[in-house]
Parts: C-alpha cells; structure tokens; sequence
C-alpha cells in the first residue's frame, strides 16, 4: 500500500468514525427530548387525575359537591398547563416565533371557522343519532343550575382539550412528527379514563369483569375521539374546534346501533347513520382545510411537514 492509499483510508476511517459519532449523539439527543416530551405528558395526566382525587368523599362523583370540588380542581389544573409547555420549551430549546397561547390553539385569528366548521363536521357524522335521540331545547338558566351538564358540556370539554390537545401535542410533535402524534398523544387521553375503574370497583354494582370490559371500551372509543381532536387541532391550530365538538360528543353519545334496528323506521335511521358517516368522510379534509384558518404554529415544531400541515 503505498503513501496516497495510506492517506485516503485514514481520511475514509476518519469520515465513517465521525459520522458514527454524529448519529450517536444524535441519537442521544433525541432520546432525551424525547423523554423530555414524554415525561411531561405524563405527569399532565397524573396531575389532572389526581387532582380528583385529592378530596376525601365517600359521596358518588355525580353528586353535586364532588362535581363542584373536581370542577375546581380540573380548572386549577388546566391553568397552569401553559407553566407544563413553557417549562418543556425550556428543557428542550424549543423556541417559536408565536406566543404560548397561540401555540396552544387559543387565538382570535380564524376563530369564527374554527368554530363552525369542524362542529359541523361531527354533526354530520350523527345524522343517525339525531332520528334515535331527539334534541329537546333546554334554557341556558336551566342548564347552567345543574352541576352535571356544567361538568359534561362546559368544564371537561375546554380542561381536557386545553390539556391533552392543547399542551400535550406541542410537546410531542417536534420527537413524532406531526402525523405520529395525533395518533401516539391520545393514547394519554384513552388511558387517563381508567381512572374510573377504581369508583366502580368502589360501588361493587357490576362485576369486575363487566367493569374493565366498560372501560376497554371506553379506553378504545375516547382514544378514537381523541386522534379525531388532534387531528382538528393540527390542522386548524385552534383549540375551540376541538372544545365544541368534544361537548357535542358528550352530549350524543355513541351511535346507538341497537335503538336503530328496532326503531320504527329502521331502513331510514340505518339510511341516515351510512350517510352520515360518508358526508363525515368526503367533508373531513374540506372543512379542516389549513387554508381557513390562518397559521397554526403547532406545526412548525415538526422536523418536516407533513400531510397535516
């Protein structure tokens, strides 16, 4: 081998080690974000979980004075979620050219689509429902005197948005990419539900086995809703749309398939639920358009774009 061969392999063992100790730092960097990212998703859930039960009740959590005490604290949670997203930039180096709000989907800018049109999107999808389960018009005085419909239509809604979409998908889109968090941060929102395994075990009213087939259930469908609000949330940048179609959902309900087959006009109901659900299909890109909407700094947090932005 003479003089110039010895040079070129040096110059080639040299290149192939840096490169190597490139990938591996980063890699490691990565890593670290990405535990970053995770961890701080983590401890929204333990807290907001939590934070129902730091009071000492033996009352059911339907009663009214358990309603108001996880109200409270649900709220108190979901505040200082902005602290969670500030903290994580922080730790990360994550720096944006919007404010803390405006990445967290609360902005004025395109609110009025942002508020239409995706609640007119999941209302297609129950055009079935709206046959099984009239809608009868109650006043806001009403309404706003019962503590569970505050609890089901307005407080969990905007706390649990403003948390598992709101904070959560910032902190996990620069590590996934865009397309794998909306499918990875509701997974968080699906597994926080199992929490209510431990008051039905508490009741004694079913059977175990009864009890976690329910929440398995619950874990599947609320995991399903959840990848649907951060694919809202991804590509409208706004939190609202969301917030109004998680209340919708909670107030609906699942389609009621059973009620369905033995109503009446069973071929029309069955009609409309098909409908529906393809009207919810061709309109779910149109009406989500990132065009309407205006910016949505959620997205430049991805290390590429994606189809979602």
């Amino acid at each position: 081998m003479n003089l110039l061969e010895s040079v070129s392999m040096s110059s080639l063992f040299y290149h192939i080690l840096l490169c190597s100790t490139h990938a591996t730092v980063g890699a490691r960097v990565y890593m670290e974000d990405y535990l970053v990212s995770v961890t701080g998703c983590l401890l929204l859930v333990l807290l907001y979980i939590g934070s129902l039960y730091i009071w000492c009740s033996t009352l059911p959590r339907d009663h009214p004075r358990v309603i108001k005490r996880r109200c409270a604290s649900v709220i108190l949670v979901s505040a200082v979620s902005p602290a969670f997203v500030k903290l994580w930039m922080y730790w990360a180096d994550i720096t944006v050219d919007k404010s803390l709000w405006e990445l967290m989907g609360v902005c004025l800018k395109g609110i009025i689509p942002a508020s239409t049109l995706p609640l007119l999107l999941i209302t297609v999808s129950h055009l079935g429902k709206k046959q099984t389960k009239p809608l009868y018009v109650q006043t806001w005085r009403l309404c706003m005197q019962d503590a569970e419909w505050i609890r089901n239509q307005v407080v969990a809604p905007v706390t649990e948005e403003l948390v598992f979409r709101g904070a959560m998908l910032p902190m996990m889109v620069p590590c996934t990419g865009t397309t794998a968090a909306i499918f990875i941060a509701p997974l968080f929102f699906g597994v926080a539900h199992f929490h209510h395994i431990i008051e039905q075990l508490q009741l004694g009213k079913d059977r175990v086995s009864a009890i976690f087939l329910g929440s398995g259930v619950q874990f599947l469908y609320t995991t399903v809703f959840g990848v649907f609000a951060a694919f809202l949330f991804t590509r409208t940048g706004h939190i609202v749309g969301p917030i109004l179609c998680h209340s919708f959902c909670n107030s609906q309900g699942l389609p009621d398939i059973g009620s369905a087959l033995s109503h009446p006009q069973r071929s029309a109901v069955l009609f409309c639920y098909l409908s529906g659900f393809l009207l919810f299909l061709v309109l779910l890109f149109p009406l989500t358009d990132p065009f309407l909407y205006g910016a949505r700094p959620v997205c430049s947090l991805a290390a590429s774009q994606t189809l979602e932005c």
